[in-house]
């Protein structure tokens, strides 16, 4: 008798403790963006998996790291993007460094320019994908017999906001860049006289000229967005969408906004009540290290290590780069992790390991870890600055001038421009960043501030995802102002307005005195 009373008590245990879960697990469709920013949606995923959620991803056959086969989603095939070599990304890092030629106040819209003419194609492609998509009617019509409860997107990929409206889901952005640039400058309010511009490498404090640089930067944003990037979809929101619908409008229609930044980074600026920060949620704290890597490690004695890494885009620097900084290597008495693809420099020290993959995070969290040299991609900082380590930066395209530029004003960083780069001056900036103490205090400052939150990103992220599906959307957190035209938004009308009903009024001033000046001249004259 006790035993079945036992028995039965085990089993109500196991249905109470897996009960919420297995009621909790609701569908999620997810439509994330190849390369660095699917390692960010794939540490999502995971924990979501982990609280019982059934997840589809949609993915190209020709994806890179979307794996089709996972343990913690299903997935979907899907025509969405022409993929790229990588050949085809080092072509732009040597068009992107040949802008820095031009003065200084030119050469970032040079760059901004390269980056655009490399989408425009893609947004060609990518509409033509969706429309082909949208007039799939057994596909749509198999998206819709899911029920799924949310759509989770990365918004640098139209594919997921396109789906997410056409299917009126709740949605949550898994966002840091959008397709024109900061997700800041589309859902929140941006003061151009102190927000500085995606790509512009401005601070949040600027002098007149740096203002008129920011403000070019957001004028060329805002034609690159409405004359560019608009466009190729035309057809498709005509076709399937009500009218006045764009990408910007979608993109407003977000639930939340995920937003991979953290104003220990960022520069203080206006933000939006269904925007919630969680830069930094795949850092953890770092697991033991393989025996060779540790044999390594503990080899550099007092001296360290030096970390290496520009990012899962490229696979190599130009080749007068790659041997100017072997050289560089080869004189430092720290040894040396460079994770590197290509044809081995001609210069490279006995210091120097050469691999093509390295725990990144594991090695900078390791305590022999004394500077990380870095391309300034988004995941690297953050992971930089969780773990308190000092970067020597290497920008090459996109975002990554503008994160090393952060991390130089606040004195965690120094930037070598890889157009100039030489052996002495790489050189120079990575000794004077190992043995310059302030380096590596401001960047542990940094840490510090970063890791002192009531809720840590992920957390924050998983809570804020599921509060969108147990709510069915967060209306009661959007701002009207993303609906009203720009003209209202800037309140342009009302101006008008009041200048109109002003200038009506000096008129009639104008013209009653004019007339009783008139009255009284006649009356005069009629007297004399």
């Amino acid at each position: 008798m006790s035993t079945i009373s036992t028995s039965i008590s085990l089993t109500v245990l196991c249905l109470l403790l897996l009960g919420p879960t297995i009621c909790s697990g609701s569908k999620i469709l997810v439509v994330p963006l190849d390369g660095s920013h699917w390692i960010n949606m794939e540490v999502i995923l995971q924990e979501l998996h982990s609280r019982g959620h059934n997840i589809t991803v949609l993915r190209s056959p020709e994806s890179w790291y979307i794996s089709k086969n996972s343990s913690i989603y299903t997935s979907i095939d899907v025509l969405m993007l022409e993929e790229r070599g990588k050949d085809y990304y080092n072509k732009m890092i040597h068009d992107v460094m040949e802008c820095g030629k031009y003065p200084q106040f030119l050469h970032t819209f040079c760059r901004r320019h390269v980056i655009t003419s490399m989408f425009t194609q893609g947004h060609d492609v990518l509409a033509r994908s969706a429309v082909s998509m949208f007039d799939n009617k057994v596909f749509m019509r198999k998206l819709q017999d899911a029920k799924f409860d949310l759509m989770l997107t990365d918004p640098g990929l139209t594919t997921g906001v396109l789906l997410g409206g056409y299917l009126k889901l709740p949605m949550v952005l898994n966002a840091r860049w959008i397709n024109s640039g900061d997700g800041h400058f589309s859902i929140a309010p941006s003061p151009v006289s102190y927000v500085p511009v995606a790509v512009s490498e401005l601070t949040d404090r600027m002098d007149f000229l740096e203002r008129i640089k920011n403000i070019l930067h957001y004028l060329q944003a805002l034609f690159e967005q409405y004359f560019i990037i608009n466009p190729p979809y035309s057809e498709l929101f005509r076709q399937h969408f009500p009218p006045g619908t764009d990408l910007v409008s979608l993109q407003h229609g977000a639930d939340i906004w995920l937003l991979r930044a953290d104003f220990v980074f960022e520069f203080p600026r206006p933000t939006m009540p269904n925007v919630v920060y969680i830069g930094g949620f795949q850092c953890k704290e770092a697991k033991p290290l393989p025996a060779d890597l540790e044999a390594f490690m503990q080899s550099s004695g007092e001296h360290g290590v030096v970390v290496m890494s520009v990012g899962t885009l490229v696979s190599a620097l130009p080749r007068e780069v790659t041997d100017a900084i072997a050289a560089a290597f080869a004189q430092l008495p720290q040894k040396v992790i460079w994770r590197f693809e290509g044809e081995k420099p001609s210069s490279l020290g006995n210091n120097t390991l050469l691999v093509k993959w390295l725990p990144q995070k594991d090695l900078l969290g390791h305590p022999k870890t004394r500077a990380f040299v870095a391309h300034g991609g988004t995941n690297g900082m953050y992971e930089a600055i969780y773990y308190g380590v000092p970067v020597v930066g290497l920008p090459l395209f996109f975002d990554q001038s503008d994160n090393l530029f952060r991390l130089k004003v606040r004195g965690a960083a120094r930037v070598v421009e890889a157009r100039s780069l030489t052996k002495e001056s790489f050189l120079e900036a990575l000794t004077d960043v190992i043995e310059t103490p302030s380096y590596r205090e401001n960047i542990r400052r940094l840490s510090k501030l970063h890791r002192d939150k009531p809720m840590s990103p992920m957390d924050t992220a998983i809570f804020w995802i599921e509060y969108v599906i147990r709510n069915k959307g967060a209306a009661h957190l959007k701002s009207a102002g993303s609906n009203l035209p720009w003209y209202s938004y800037f309140c342009l009308d009302v101006a008008a307005f009041i200048v109109a009903m002003t200038g009506t009024f000096i008129w009639a001033i104008f013209f009653t005195c004019r007339i009783l000046c008139c009255r009284r001249s006649r009356r005069k004259t009629k007297a004399e």
